[in-house]
This record gives C-alpha cells, structure tokens and sequence, in this order.
C-alpha cells in the first residue's frame, strides 16, 4: 500500500519576505528531478496577524495567540501533516499553537539552540534578533544552561531599524551592507554568530568576517527536509 505523502503547513506571514525565502530554500535544496520530487506544502501567509513587537514589547497590541492558533488549526484541517513558522519571536507562542492541534510544530528555536550547543560547546554566541526575542528569553535560557554566553550588539536599535526596512521589501546592496557591517563589529566579542530573526535571514547570505554563523532559517529548513524527504534505504 502506498504511503500517504507528507504535507507542510506554514504559518506565516511574520513577515513575507521571511516566508517566501524558507519556500525559496525549501524548492532549492529539495533533490528533485521533476515537479513531483518537490514537497507539498500549505501556507497561509497572513501579515494581518497582530504585531509581535506590539504585544511583547510594547504592550499596547493584541495578543497574536488567538490568529496563530486559528492558522494552525486551518492547516491541520486542510491536510497538514507538520508545521513550520519561519519567526523566531512568535515561538513565544508555540507551546499554545502546539496545545490546539494534534499535528508537531517544528520549534525552530529549540532545534537551533541544540544545533548551537552540539557544534559550539562553550561559545559565546552573538545574537542577531529582534529585541523581543532578547526580552522574553526564548533563546538565552537554552543556551545558559548548556554553558554559552550570549553577546549583544551595542546598538540593538540599529539591529531593529534593519528589521523593519526588509519588512518594508528593503533588501538590497546597501542594507545588506550595513548588516555585514554590523555582524563585524559584534564578532570580536563572539565565537559564533546567530541569526535569529528569520528578516535577517533574508539578508544574511555573504555575512564575512571569520566567525562562524548559525541561521535559524536554514535550521529550520534542515528539520524539514529531515522530517519530510524519504529516507533512502
């Protein structure tokens, strides 16, 4: 009897360009001779779904959890099989997405602070994040317990303004420059550099300055082509 296909559902949205490069790495790095050899995927792209920054830090939005739960629970229904959400801040409401529906969420920050702590025993970490993902812990608790220090840049709110001009569909030369730079001016302090804010990711190919770089959104990716490809016998 023929096995049933694996089917992706994707929450997202949080924002667009973050959703759109997890497809692109997706489509890219799945071997494939034909259409057919390419992963069916559900997504619902919402950048309706109540601000993270808002809520977080701000405190003044509506909590995203009741849309993020709705989403999930529609991808479920319409055949998916395993979730994803490419943003790493709204893994502040995983545990409540993963409660609402029989499905696994992969917790793409948990699966990179594993990754971190298996090949960086020790590191000190530069994060590359969104201030609320600094503010809630998602990632410093993981790390600290496994013995990793995490390093901050000096000017987070530049690390912000950054974030918000590629969510405007700013990513070109001269953003992705001033990023570069300012990867460089936090690897003195670092052993290691995480891109933890899956915006970043979008801009984050070409990072130099000798420090080795963990990306979020290409651990993600790794998880899912992990659980969804066949396993060759």
């Amino acid at each position: 009897m023929t096995r049933p296909s694996p089917v992706l559902g994707i929450i997202g949205g949080m924002g667009p360009a973050a959703t759109v490069d997890l497809m692109r790495r997706l489509v890219e790095r799945t071997p494939a001779e034909d259409d057919a050899d390419h992963l069916h995927v559900i997504v619902e792209s919402n950048p309706r779904i109540p601000s993270r920054i808002a809520h977080l830090i701000e405190g003044v939005g509506p909590d995203p959890t009741p849309e993020l739960v709705r989403i999930a629970k529609n991808l479920e229904r319409a055949g998916a099989s395993l979730l994803a959400m490419p943003c790493n801040t709204a893994h502040v409401y995983a545990p409540a997405i993963q409660e609402a529906v029989q499905v696994p969420l992969l917790d793409m920050v948990q699966l990179t602070a594993t990754r971190l702590v298996s090949r960086f025993p020790g590191a000190r970490v530069g994060l590359l994040s969104s201030t609320a993902v600094h503010l809630t812990g998602l990632y410093h608790s993981a790390l600290a317990e496994n013995g990793l220090a995490l390093c901050l840049p000096e000017q987070q709110s530049d690390v912000m303004d950054i974030i918000r001009l590629v969510k405007c569909g700013d990513t070109g030369d001269d953003i992705r420059a001033r990023f570069n730079d300012m990867a460089r001016a936090l690897q003195p302090n670092c052993d290691v550099l995480l891109v933890a804010c899956t915006e970043l990711s979008v801009i984050a190919a070409g990072l130099s300055g000798g420090a080795p770089v963990v990306d979020s959104q290409e651990v993600l990716v790794d998880a899912i082509l992990g659980s969804m490809l066949p396993v060759e016998e």
